[in-house]
């Protein structure tokens, strides 16, 4: 079957290779984008191309009958979709996140990696389990919300920077409660609900605690967390997106190069373990975005411990230094530093499922 993914990205590029893998005959002829500009020219030797000169090269029952997969953030496709009516495509197939879960857990179970929490035996016990969705004030609201198992909880970030009216929106927890780091929170984003956890929230009783955010989640039923338990897992993380032509793409695309210069100084400081092993470990084209995590509370303070010493140095090694800034650059190298952290502790027993996308 012959077909063009829209995307160019981390979402097409691992559906890409997933479809061609899994399915003999899908036949990828593009990568379609709506602009060359800021992408490469092929990806796994496949071409990337503009949409208006594929659309003049097609004739019109080609355009209407050709597939095109949607593999970028579903809060785009119709947009996307728009644009490519536009041209007369009219076959179009949105990936959502469940449809890109499926596929990528099919792609790695056959390279043996990224192991599947879904493929574990069930057991008999549920583990008590403790999950903060956390969300801002500023928040849009969502068409289709999330009806989040009880025992995941809203907690409000960012809340020593509200205006009043903003402090009132309701929420199970604020993360200007107790030892916190709040007002950091335009650098940190939902770091600031990981260091709240950390502080304040492990003390309490039960076996795993997790973030999500108000319109991401991880996808596990009362069956994984029984799983979970059965074969004493250490974390679930998402199934890791795949960038090339490694996982430094994400930092070049998000973050200055000198921040990154001071994350890799302050690593060398801090952990000269950890520094010794980067050039290695950042060769992988794997990377775990969205800092989404269910995990051992032992696992999780232990990650905790690590990266916030590691933040609040780059801070102070970073221009203009953190305390100076509001641009989230933190927050994207935290993504960076869960899957380098992860990559390194590879006795960890990680396993991984999808995530949803609530729109």
């Amino acid at each position: 079957m012959k077909a063009y993914i829209f995307g160019a990205k981390s979402i097409a590029i691992g559906v890409s290779r997933a479809l061609r893998d899994l399915d003999q005959d899908f036949a990828q002829k593009g990568f379609l984008v709506s602009s060359l500009e800021g992408n490469p020219e092929e990806i796994d030797g496949i071409p990337v191309v503009e949409v208006a000169g594929v659309s003049e090269k097609l004739s019109s029952r080609e355009r209407k009958e050709i597939p095109v997969y949607l593999a970028v953030p579903e809060d785009i496709h119709q947009v996307i979709k728009g644009i490519l009516e536009s041209y007369g495509f009219a076959n179009l197939v949105p990936v959502t996140a469940g449809m890109e879960a499926r596929w990528m857990e099919a792609y790695y179970a056959k390279r043996g990696l990224f192991p599947s929490v879904h493929q574990l035996e069930e057991g008999s016990r549920i583990p008590e389990v403790s999950v903060y969705a956390a969300r801002f004030a500023g928040d849009r609201e969502l068409k289709n919300p999330p009806h989040f198992p009880d025992y995941v909880h809203s907690l409000l970030l960012g809340c020593s920077l509200c205006p009043p009216e903003e402090e009132k929106k309701t929420a199970d927890f604020y993360d200007n409660q107790g030892e916190h780091i709040s007002g950091k929170n335009p650098n940190y984003c939902e770091m600031t609900a990981f260091y709240w956890i950390w502080k304040n929230a492990l003390e309490k009783p039960g076996d795993y605690v997790g973030v999500y955010h108000y319109r991401r989640a991880l996808d596990l039923s009362e069956g994984d967390l029984r799983r979970m338990a059965e074969h004493d897992v250490d974390a679930v993380l998402p199934y890791p997106m795949i960038h090339l032509p490694d996982m430094r793409e994400h930092h070049t695309r998000y973050m200055k190069e000198g921040d990154w210069e001071a994350m890799l100084a302050a690593l060398e400081e801090l952990y000269p373990e950890y520094a010794s092993a980067y050039p290695e470990l950042c060769k992988s084209i794997y990377f775990y975005n969205y800092n989404l995590i269910l995990a051992k509370k032992k696992v999780f303070a232990d990650y905790c411990a690590w990266v916030f010493p590691l933040l609040r140095r780059v801070e102070e090694l970073s221009v203009p230094k953190g305390w100076e800034r509001g641009d989230r650059y933190t927050a994207y190298m935290s993504e960076s530093l869960l899957t380098l952290y992860f990559l390194y502790h590879r006795e960890r027993k990680v396993y991984h499922t999808g995530r949803i996308l609530y729109t």
